[in-house]
């Protein structure tokens, strides 16, 4: 509404227009050029030409509303039309300029997440870096906006989110006294115990491990917590506010001697949001996040951890050189970063191989295998070996990615799938010069993906205000209205007809995922005893297990921690079932040209049709007057069908997580018997309690009620797209074919906002033009230019 807010509401005398119209006009240009600091200048351009067009379209349609209101203010009826106008305008009016687009970095701790964010913002040391006693411990988001001091917001628990995790970190520590020798053992090596101690101590003091649910909660915590679970802290340099945030976002390991208040409260904390002043290198728009590599023992946070990774649209999986040639973590996080393009609104996945300054390079010499040139330097061989990775890495993530994802998704054109960087490099450039630790690059990456978004935003933006203002325009028009209107129809009977047709269409669209489904299931029927074994059995038996599973079991199959590997029963038992019908449901779901496996292709194909009956409507009718309304019939299916897009990204997450979400509901009876077992032999009597628990839900039809419970959230949708469409259609033409009476009353005229809004919708096509001429001239120059040569000298 900033934009909106300056039209909207008052008509400023002509004293007080030239006293301070040209100061706000300033100010909007400096705020604006502030914005794009981080863009070179043809991207610049191009982002200031979009957002004057915005802003001009925003002015317009506020003018717009304005006069609409004012007509109709004293009214004791409005008319239908004219309601649905003011509507419209105003969702138009109050849409955010610029949905954020989230960037996470998901990986382990160590991996260099925080150190990379640090040089993404150009701050060395503004995050905290893991070390040998601390590591972040929470989702940390960071974005740069207009304020003009740094700030964060930590937030922390609701009182009855600690609640439900206080119960569970009782119950895990419970111990009955005849707990057996071996199983005492167990409890002084078990991490999942150690864990929930430390959380207690920290936030509750020495001894608190020892007390029950109902005594901690009449207990006082040793950190102030406000009564709004939120912190804000400020600082004039980022500096100073890394000091303040530092004890919020730290995770102090035990036996560590420091001591804060603020420390005292981090296992409240839910997630921390960082805001920069007017970055120069992080685009207003784009949050950078932290994301911890498995989740939570918390319901809520971890929930969040999945819906943080689940809302990302790029995915930069940070893996250290040491550990990115294998290991069950780094094989983890690639897998659930794909299971993100599944069920989320990711597009984009890339591997960030970090650490890369690291090499021993007698080692690598004696064991190098490839070129025949001599490497002379430690330099050469970073470089060399950097090429090789982003070969060999490649290769195996875009197989991997073939496997689970349509042959035609995007992510698979991508030109860069594994970007080597180097942090420590950027800094000091003793080996790598700035370009070759690939920090720019993926600001570049950035950048592009916030230009390519703002562009179609617009370009949608305009199209449907130009829309908008056609039908506005139309009814205050009178003329011939006898003898030229809009036949209606023929055309809602051709409307009826492919509504049936497109909820054939959707069915057929669907069908494909029937039999993988059917195959996984089986699959899922043979296989799920030998996944369990592999689930419940250790290689060194049960030392470390028996507390790890026994919050396996309170937390209803799922364990996150963050020293062990996340373990999900439920969705390892259903696998299977994911690994067959994952090609076809990525494929459901993918943009592209029509097929008769894909959705929003169909919907768009719907939409073609219509308008292709409109057009031929008009050159039959002779279209003259009413031309208007053809026009805005057209941009508005447009619109009605766009917004079915976010509504099916969001069903699609529930649709996916069906299968686990399923099993997870039928298993949760033996869950919560083996969470209360207790004494000798309690971790082989827990395993045999959840093993003869998915026997017998099995035996009863699990995997086969999970089929269903998917089938049934596909049917809904379908169900929810033909309500939406015949709904919102049916209005639309209700308005555009009503006349005379209760439509065509007298209006303010808005001739004058029709005319500017049809300039700027014709100015979309130039600007596009210009910034597709600029990046041309920018990349033949920067062809021409010499490259540069090794590192600055020190």
């Amino acid at each position: 509404m900033a934009e909106t807010e300056d039209f909207v509401g008052q008509e400023p005398h002509p004293v007080d227009d030239d006293l301070f119209k040209e100061p706000m006009k300033k100010r909007r240009r400096s705020d604006r050029d502030q914005r794009f600091r981080a863009f070179p200048s043809v991207e610049q351009s191009a982002l200031k030409e979009y957002e004057k067009l915005e802003s001009r379209t925003r002015r317009v349609l506020s003018n717009t509303y304005q006069k609409l209101i004012q007509s109709v203010f004293l009214d004791d009826s409005i008319p239908n039309g004219v309601k649905y106008l003011i509507n419209r305008l105003l969702t138009l009016i109050e849409k955010p300029s610029l949905d954020p687009i989230y960037i996470g970095l998901f990986g382990s701790t160590g991996a260099g997440k925080s150190s990379l964010i640090n040089a993404l913002i150009q701050q060395e040391m503004f995050l905290p870096v893991s070390g040998e006693s601390i590591c972040t411990s929470c989702i940390v988001q960071v974005s740069s906006g207009c304020c003009e001091q740094y700030e964060a917001k930590i937030h922390l628990l609701s009182d009855q989110e600690w609640k439900e995790e206080l119960r569970n970190l009782t119950k895990l520590l419970h111990r009955t006294e005849d707990l057996g020798g071996e199983d005492v053992d167990v409890w002084d090596r078990d991490d999942s115990v150690e864990e929930a101690i430390w959380k207690l101590q920290m936030l509750y003091g020495n001894g608190a491990e020892k007390k029950n649910y109902e005594e901690l909660l009449r207990a006082k915590p040793r950190g102030k917590i406000p009564t709004s679970r939120t912190i804000t802290l400020k600082a004039e340099e980022a500096g100073e506010l890394s000091v303040k945030l530092d004890p919020y976002i730290r995770t102090k390991r035990r036996g560590w001697d420091g001591e804060a208040a603020a420390t005292h409260i981090w296992p409240l904390i839910k997630h921390v949001e960082v805001t920069l002043p007017k970055s120069e290198l992080i685009p207003d728009g784009v949050v950078l996040v932290d994301i911890p590599g498995t989740g939570d023992f918390n319901s809520k946070r971890d929930e969040m951890w999945k819906k943080t990774i689940d809302k990302c649209s790029v995915i930069w999986v940070i893996s250290d050189i040491e550990r990115v040639s294998g290991g069950r973590a780094h094989e983890d996080l690639l897998n659930e970063s794909i299971k993100a393009c599944q069920r989320g609104f990711c597009r984009d996945i890339a591997l960030v191989v970090t650490k890369t300054d690291k090499l021993h390079l007698p080692e690598y010499l004696r064991e190098r295998k490839v070129g025949n040139q001599a490497i002379q330097s430690q330099r050469e061989a970073v470089l060399e070996r950097n090429e090789m990775i982003k070969v060999q890495r490649n290769g195996i993530l875009k197989g991997k990615l073939k496997r689970k994802l349509p042959s035609d998704s995007k992510v698979l054109e991508a030109s860069d799938l594994v970007y080597t960087v180097s942090s420590q490099e950027y800094w000091q450039q003793a080996l790598l010069t700035e370009e070759e630790t690939e920090i720019p690059k993926l600001r570049e990456h950035i950048r592009k993906r916030l230009l390519d978004k703002k562009r179609r935003m617009v370009t949608k933006y305009v199209t449907e205000a130009f829309g908008l203002l056609l039908l506005t325009d139309s009814f205050s028009c009178t003329d011939n209205l006898p003898n030229e209107y809009l036949h209606m129809s023929g055309l809602r009977g051709f409307v009826e007809e492919k509504i049936q047709l497109l909820e054939k269409a959707i069915d057929q669209c669907f069908a494909p995922i029937v039999r993988p489904l059917q195959e996984g299931v089986r699959n899922a029927r043979t296989s799920y005893r030998r996944i369990l074994g592999v689930c419940l059995v250790r290689s060194r038996g049960n030392q470390g297990f028996h507390q790890t599973l026994k919050a396996v079991c309170l937390k209803n199959g799922v364990y996150a921690s963050r020293t062990l590997a996340r373990i999900d029963l439920n969705e390892a038992i259903t696998q299977p079932i994911y690994d067959q019908i994952d090609p076809v449901f990525g494929g459901i779901f993918r943009p592209g040209t029509p097929t008769s496996s894909a959705l929003m292709p169909l919907i768009d194909a719907f939409k073609h049709s219509l308008q292709e009956k409109m057009m031929e409507i008009g050159i039959r009718n002779g279209w003259k007057h009413d031309s208007c309304k053809k026009h805005f019939l057209i941009q508005e299916i447009s619109a009605i069908l766009g917004g079915l897009e976010g509504h099916i990204l969001r069903k699609k997450r529930k649709i996916y997580e069906s299968l686990t979400t399923s099993v997870q509901n039928d298993l949760k009876p033996c869950y919560e018997e083996a969470a209360q077992i207790t004494g000798k032999k309690a971790c082989e009597k827990m395993k045999d309690v959840i093993r003869r628990g998915v026997d017998r839900q099995v035996a009863e039809g699990m995997f086969e009620r999970a089929q269903e419970r998917m089938q049934h959230q596909f049917q809904q949708l379908k169900n929810g797209i033909t309500e939406k469409v015949k709904g919102s259609i049916a209005t639309m033409l209700t308005l555009a074919s009503s006349q005379g009476v209760g439509l065509y009353k007298e209006l303010a005229d808005v001739k004058s906002e029709y005319k500017e809004m049809e300039k700027l919708h014709r100015s979309l096509r130039e600007v596009a033009e210009n910034a597709a001429l600029r990046q041309g001239m920018q990349d033949f120059l920067l062809r021409m230019s010499p490259s540069k040569g090794g590192p600055r000298k020190m």
